[in-house]
């Protein structure tokens, strides 16, 4: 019997986009599959928050999250990254926080209801990590990854800038990329 792990509360909007060379979908296996790739998505964001639960800020604190994930093609990801970032060309993974302070121009963002306690009574929107399933196929052997361990490092990196994290220089990048590495672990 596979032991079961402490999980936060999560609503995962998971997509793989079927328009991507096929085998690239085949590379990815299970974690491209609409419904199993489903699952495992959220089986490991979900461990991940729950690691990260003690770390939080109080405006991050939440009995509930709720976030998407997008796998998609070079060309997509170059297009977000050009309208949201002025930079040309593809990235491996964009992340879109949905409680960024930066974001003076977007619409308000439906903060969650409270209960008597100052606690959540709804998942709180962390916003969406998109990775280009083409540049995690390039990159892997360049870290020394399979395909698998470079989408889930990815999306850890997604996930921690979601939740704050950012790195404006090589030490926060260290301990960016360090962190990850913790959630990468097994329990």
């Amino acid at each position: 019997m596979e032991e079961q792990h402490p999980t936060a509360d999560l609503d995962l909007a998971f997509e793989a986009d079927d328009s991507l060379d096929p085998t690239l979908l085949h590379a990815a296996g299970a974690l491209a599959h609409p419904l199993e790739g489903a699952a495992i998505w959220h089986e490991r964001i979900s461990l991940w928050l729950h690691k990260l639960a003690g770390e939080l800020p109080s405006t991050l604190q939440a009995s509930g999250y709720s976030l998407g994930l997008s796998l998609v093609g070079d060309e997509e990801i170059a297009a977000l990254n050009n309208e949201w970032r002025d930079k040309s060309g593809p990235t491996d993974v964009l992340a879109f926080a949905a409680q960024d302070d930066g974001l003076d121009d977007a619409p308000p963002i439906p903060m969650p209801q409270l209960d008597e306690d100052g606690d959540t009574t709804e998942a709180l929107e962390l916003g969406d990590i998109v990775i280009s399933l083409e540049t995690a196929v390039r990159q892997a052997p360049e870290h020394g990854h399979d395909l698998r361990q470079e989408l889930l490092f990815l999306a850890t990196h997604g996930l921690l800038h979601l939740l704050g994290w950012d790195h404006p220089d090589d030490a926060s990048l260290a301990a960016m990329l360090a962190r990850q590495e913790q959630l990468l672990k097994q329990p």
